[in-house]
């Protein structure tokens, strides 16, 4: 037997896994399982990764220092106090690897973001969960939940998967009453589609406890240049830098995610359009007998009477060639989640669901 092992916590780690997006024996093949955007990126980013592929020999820079420029300007931020990641995903976790380890926890909620219990058990502290109220996070609980040991405190605002989110009178609650030596990191994945909303950057520029991030994967249509970018307070921005890698970005993604993030015009449209499939598809799918809570994000949580009427739904989808995302793992066994697509796609998930209901309603009325 090796004496080679893991550091405690590792081997205690799920895997994660992603949406599914293909269906053995299906050719139209409608993926709704990964929050993607249905319209892609905008043009100009499709364009510079063309131009950014002729220099691919040369290494990209190590301080970012145009997108953050970029995104400084655009969102009214100071660029120093801003670092990129691959993905959110690394910078979440970089800020786990910083500042939690052995006897530290690390607070989130029911519903949370599956990888955040990784982030904890990947440093070797101790993932603490937090119930929800009707599927929104209750301050006053994280609260209670916290104790001098407590290190992190994720929140996604707007909540994966539930689309439920907090106000920033919460927010700050939240943060004034955390105890000293805690951070509240705002995982803003999805805050680009709450109109208006911040994601968190006033708030950081007037305390030292909160920490925000956001990714180029959901309204700019990114996925797969994994470009994502956190702000906070001068500090804990120096802290990241000292652990991050030097090349943890292509040139060919920071060009893409630099051009994305100049087009409002871009941004404005998946917004508005977002917004209005999103109020369609949850009044559609409500006619047919499935709820969903308030979604301030690009997909709903579509709520079934129980667990054998999620999965059963879930079939009949992917008999159709529709894939949506089962959230079991998330504590919601009679939930599923629905990526917002475009009228097309909508239309065709709230036919299948309009279908599945009549089908279920008429074998149930045959059964009595």
């Amino acid at each position: 037997m090796s004496d080679i092992k893991p550091q405690p916590g590792v081997m205690d780690i799920d895997l994660y896994v992603g949406g599914a997006s293909s269906l053995a024996g299906q050719s139209n093949v409608l993926k709704l399982s990964s929050n993607e955007n249905p319209f892609g990126p905008p043009e100009a980013a499709k364009e510079a990764i063309i131009r950014a592929a002729r220099d691919v020999h040369r290494y990209p820079s190590t301080d970012h220092a145009s997108l953050r420029t970029a995104i400084a300007e655009v969102w009214g931020l100071e660029a120093g106090q801003l670092i990129i990641g691959n993905g959110s995903g690394e910078i979440l976790k970089l800020l786990a690897e910083a500042y939690a380890g052995p006897d530290d926890e690390v607070v989130f909620t029911e519903h949370g973001f599956s990888m955040y219990p990784i982030y904890a058990k990947s440093c070797g502290a101790t993932p603490v969960v937090v119930p929800e109220r009707d599927r929104v996070m209750d301050v006053d609980a994280i609260l209670g939940a916290c104790t001098a040991r407590t290190r992190l405190v994720y929140i996604a605002n707007p909540s994966n998967p539930t689309g439920t989110m907090i106000g920033t009178s919460d927010i700050a609650r939240l943060a004034d009453g955390l105890p000293r030596g805690a951070l509240l990191v705002l995982d803003g994945a999805y805050a680009e589609f709450v109109d208006g909303y911040d994601g968190g950057a006033a708030m950081v520029a007037e305390r030292d406890n909160i920490f925000m991030s956001r990714t180029f994967s959901k309204v700019y249509g990114l996925g797969g240049m994994r470009v994502g970018w956190g702000y906070g307070p001068q500090a804990i921005i120096d802290v990241l830098n000292r652990i991050r890698g030097p090349f943890n970005l292509s040139s060919v993604a920071l060009a893409a995610a630099e051009a994305a993030v100049k087009d409002a015009g871009f941004l404005q449209r998946c917004m508005s359009e977002n917004a209005k499939w999103r109020d369609w598809l949850a009044h559609a799918l409500s006619e047919h007998g499935v709820p969903s809570d308030t979604s301030s994000a690009n997909f709903l949580l579509a709520r079934f009477a129980s667990a054998e009427e999620a999965q059963a739904c879930d079939g009949h989808l992917r008999e159709q060639g529709i894939i949506v995302r089962q959230v079991a793992g998330y504590n919601l066994p009679n939930c599923l989640r629905i990526t917002i697509g475009d009228e097309a796609a909508c239309k065709r998930v709230a036919h299948a669901v309009g279908q599945f209901k009549a089908t279920t309603g008429e074998v149930r009325h045959a059964a009595l």
